[in-house]
């Protein structure tokens, strides 16, 4: 997935489109975490970036890119569809990986403990 495309991806939205997209990510983000498990090889980071996304405290702007982000991995149909076995979350990776990467600092120790706890809970 070219620079350019997730550029776009992750370009910043409206106050009306930002709570749907944050309303979408709170209601199917688990949902396909679980489903992504396998396919995400950084995915204790993928969730302390979804707390860093719902956090209040997080600077607006970092919020919109994890946010833009989270949104593009929890749509069922993307670039390539996610129910496609093998390749369906690989173009979710490479959006999440930018997006990550680009706000890594403001993803605080809280954040990665509140994600360590709950992929705990979740395995139990």
């Amino acid at each position: 997935m070219d620079d350019v495309k997730i550029g776009e991806i992750l370009a910043p939205a409206g106050p009306d489109e930002e709570s749907r997209r944050e309303e979408s990510v709170r209601r199917r983000f688990w949902r396909t975490a679980r489903k992504a498990v396998r396919q995400v090889p950084f995915m204790e980071e993928l969730v302390a970036a979804y707390f860093c996304a719902l956090d209040r405290n997080t600077p607006a702007r970092v919020r919109g890119i994890l946010l833009a982000a989270l949104f593009y991995f929890v749509m069922p149909f993307d670039t390539i569809p996610d129910f496609l076995a093998v390749l369906g979350f690989t173009d979710d990776v490479a959006v999440l990986a930018a997006a990550i990467g680009a706000v890594r600092s403001h993803i605080t120790p809280a954040h990665r403990l509140a994600a360590r706890r709950a992929l705990e809970d979740d395995t139990r």
